[in-house]
């Protein structure tokens, strides 16, 4: 057992997420319910249901995480930038957005500069947060690189690796993705100064998984299986 670390700091660790498009009102509900239980890190919703999970979670000492342009980052930028003011107003803390993958793919990189500059000074400017999501499995290493310097020039909370969405079409037809591989999280710690935190999505579904992707110098990850991770930590003794 990793004895550095609490059940409680386990749990800081983790932006339970809320974001598949079939939630309803009710498992919404119940969902920032389980973040308030549980003590996690933010409760990660989609914009409508900002002040929902503000009235849930009020006093509880867990911030809601609004997603901006999710999942796929085609917004045009006055709109991300709108959606990042409303979703702060409606309570949001902190701010998950998605860049714009064609441009990335496309090395615009004034435009993916400025867009990022623009939604972080949004945030900054209210005391929020924001993470910054790349959706790796579309990219090659070196938009991965030249992300995490954009990103760092631009003094960002966090740069994350995935959607959770991005599904890459595979030879047979089928649509799969891979979502935080250790291998981006490395390069991503690399690239990056110590004060941007690093945040797993995708994939991170058991404790072993958070344990594994903390000593890749992950500090936030995305999880849906949030409940099992901390009753699993319980279990092992951390507490």
């Amino acid at each position: 057992m990793d004895t550095t670390i609490s059940l409680n700091g386990l749990a800081k660790m983790i932006d339970h997420s809320l974001l598949h498009p079939t939630l309803t009102d009710d498992a919404i509900l119940a969902g920032c319910g389980l973040a308030r239980r549980l003590g996690v890190a933010s409760a990660c919703v989609k914009p409508y249901s900002v002040e929902t999970a503000r009235d849930v979670l009020s006093g509880s000492g867990v911030v809601v995480c609004a997603v901006i342009a999710f999942p796929h980052g085609n917004s045009v930028t006055s709109i991300k930038v709108k959606e990042t003011e409303e979703a702060l107003r409606g309570g949001a803390a902190e701010i998950d957005m998605v860049v714009n993958i064609g441009k990335v793919m496309s090395a615009d990189w004034d435009y993916v500069s400025r867009e990022i500059r623009m939604i972080n000074e949004s945030a900054v400017a209210q005391k929020a947060l924001v993470k910054v999501i790349f959706e790796n499995d579309y990219l090659e290493d070196s938009h991965i690189l030249r992300l995490c310097e954009i990103c760092s020039s631009h003094s960002v909370a966090f740069v994350k690796t995935s959607t959770g969405y991005g599904f890459v079409k595979q030879p047979n037809g089928m649509y799969a993705y891979a979502g935080a591989t250790d291998h981006h999280l490395r390069l991503m710690r690399a690239h990056c100064p110590p004060e941007v935190g690093i945040k797993a999505a995708g994939g991170v579904r058991t404790l072993d998984d958070l344990l594994r992707v903390r000593g890749l110098g992950v500090s936030r990850i995305g999880a849906t299986a949030t409940e099992n991770i901390l009753e699993e930590a319980r279990r092992r003794g951390y507490c």
